[in-house]
């Protein structure tokens, strides 16, 4: 894209200061995924964002225990029913609630600290920054809007899936303000993710009076925890992630639950995991064993569609004075749906920084403002 083509949508007078004023607001609004009152409560506060810009607000009542979603559709001369740009993100966090107390949201030198700034609180609200100077500034968007905000992205989106779908299969394009590459380079694929969870069954005894008698369900789960991790190779991954076992430290253990998380490149390789995955069997006599497949999020490979909507992103990017780059990436998100489906995806295109699940989560201010404009640039010049 020349200058001759530039789009009054790249020089929108973005604040720095109201972007962090409002990403403060959704910060301090802890949302972890399995407090559905306080993912709701996150809802509620951008739903309110969302409605102040003139965005046709529903809730869409959640499900499997979690906080329901907020669809927000803005009025276009084409109608709803017209095939637009769906912008797709999660505001549920890892963090569970009293995590600020920990790292408050502050700004630190040149990034901002607090639980979700990064993933993907940050992205999140640039997208409605974008559509709020869009609107402030009179500038139409070719396609119509819709956001769809969803509470369970984190733990692999198990009751939205389908609501995401569905949504996409109406959409033009879709686009995802999960965090940037670190060099800014944006995400057109992702790699096959599968879940797993594991419960091995023995038999309780007194662990003073009669421990022989008994058969441990921690002891054959801890033997299987190293089995699994070898099984991970350039093909296949396999992380052992959350373990629960017994009640009573006086009680040889009955059951012990384990979660797996399994990630590959390429559909094949995924498939070969799963199967190696469920062919485990225990070892230790009289201790049953059941593996349970779970969420699983399809390998997404770009395709014609998805590089022209990224050629189209990086002609903004480029007018801008910066260039990005594109990958596939590890770590999935529900673009894995929609990029798999063979609607055009974008993702990553929300704010730089590190620490994603960690308490040195972060955002780099210097990328709130070029962000906000690259996405108020795709809004208003797709077509």
């Amino acid at each position: 894209m020349d200058d001759a083509a530039r789009h009054p949508a790249l020089d929108l007078p973005f604040d720095e200061a109201a972007i962090v004023a409002r990403l403060r607001a959704w910060v301090e609004c802890e949302s972890p995924t399995f407090d559905a009152a306080a993912v709701e409560r996150m809802m509620d506060l951008a739903a309110r964002d969302l409605a102040l810009l003139g965005a046709r607000i529903e809730r869409i009542p959640g499900r499997m225990g979690f906080a329901g979603c907020v669809r927000a559709r803005f009025p276009h001369p084409a109608g709803e029913a017209a095939p637009g740009i769906l912008v797709l993100a999660h505001l549920d966090t890892v963090h569970p609630v009293g995590t600020l107390a920990a790292m408050p949201f502050r700004r630190d030198g040149a990034v901002l600290r607090g639980p979700g700034v990064f993933d993907m609180k940050g992205g999140t609200c640039l997208a409605v920054e974008a559509m709020a100077e869009l609107r402030r500034a009179g500038l139409p968007t070719h396609l119509p809007v819709t956001f769809l905000l969803t509470p369970d992205e984190e733990v692999g989106s198990p009751s939205t899936r389908d609501l995401i779908e569905a949504e996409a299969a109406r959409a033009r394009c879709v686009l995802v303000p999960e965090p940037a590459r670190a060099d800014g380079g944006v995400v057109t694929g992702r790699y096959a993710i599968a879940r797993f969870n594991l419960r091995t069954t023995g038999r309780p005894s007194h662990a003073g009076a009669t421990l022989s008698e008994g058969r441990s369900a921690i002891r054959e789960m801890c033997r299987l925890v190293p089995q699994i991790d070898a099984m991970t190779g350039e093909d296949c991954t396999f992380s052992a992630g959350v373990i629960r076992g017994g009640q009573w430290v006086n009680c040889v253990s009955t059951t012990c639950d384990l979660e797996v998380l399994s990630m590959a490149k390429r559909q094949a390789d995924l498939d070969a995991g799963v199967e190696r995955m469920l062919a485990l069997r225990s070892a230790t006599p009289d201790v049953g064993l059941e593996v349970r497949r779970g969420v699983t999020r399809p390998v997404w490979e770009p395709d014609a569609g998805t590089m022209a909507l990224y050629a189209h992103a990086r002609g903004l990017a480029r007018a801008m004075g910066f260039d990005i780059g594109h990958q596939s990436a590890g770590g999935g998100s529900d673009g894995n749906f929609t990029g798999a489906m063979g609607i055009p995806t974008l993702d990553g295109l929300g704010v730089q920084g590190a620490g994603a699940h960690t308490l040195d989560e972060h955002l780099v201010l210097s990328s709130l403002v070029p962000r906000a404009r690259l996405l108020a640039g795709l809004f208003a010049s797709l077509s």
